[in-house]
């Protein structure tokens, strides 16, 4: 008997005598999910009296027609369009007003620096 040996070593299970019952391995993936229920299809909805379903990335009426008015959907993208156009103008002023914060700080900073060798300068001559 080992001094630090492994002591407990289990039998090996014995090799299974029948193969799986089920055939669903020799079925092709379509009719795997089909019998397994992995086809669960479009996701659907109904909102505001209106079932909708999502195709192809977007979300669209069942009956096949717009959501709402053309006209209102036509004044939404308007403004979503300047809307847009706005936010892009506005982080362009800020990227314009950070521009001109960090030149005024480095003028600043130098500024300070000529000051305190000037100071320092001054302290020497006397």
């Amino acid at each position: 008997m080992p001094l630090f040996g492994n002591s407990f070593s289990p039998k090996k299970t014995p090799p299974r005598k029948w193969a799986s019952l089920s055939n669903l391995h020799l079925l092709d993936r379509s009719t795997r999910e089909v019998e397994l229920g992995l086809e669960y299809g479009t996701p659907t909805m109904n909102l505001a009296g209106q079932s909708l379903k999502f195709e192809n990335g977007h979300w669209v009426s069942e009956s096949g027609g717009f959501l709402g008015d053309r006209r209102e959907l036509q004044r939404l993208r308007k403004r979503n369009q300047q809307l847009e156009e706005e936010n892009n103008l506005l982080r362009l002023k800020v990227d314009i007003l950070l521009d001109m914060l960090s030149e005024t700080t480095a003028e600043s900073h130098l500024m300070e620096k000529e000051l305190e060798e000037l100071k320092q300068h001054n302290r020497r001559k006397k």
